[in-house]
């Protein structure tokens, strides 16, 4: 029987930001009551809208207990 599958963890990349673009984004996201991360996702995902290319929402993470085995 093979295992279930595991929903696609986000990948983590370091990501080097002019300082004042940093703080633009931090208070943007300030503004909007997200991370950083999720506003720089955020303004991703409106980049490559605007250039025509759809990226859809990856499956989110199960919460909560495990299933009893």
């Amino acid at each position: 029987m093979a295992a279930p599958e595991k929903p696609a963890a986000k990948k983590a990349f370091a990501l080097r930001l002019d300082p004042a673009v940093h703080a633009a984004i931090e208070r943007l996201a300030g503004a909007e009551l997200r991370s950083a991360n999720a506003e720089i996702e955020v303004l991703l995902r409106e980049a490559l809208k605007a250039r025509g290319i759809e990226v859809g929402q990856s499956a989110k993470p199960r919460r909560g207990r495990p299933p009893k085995s």
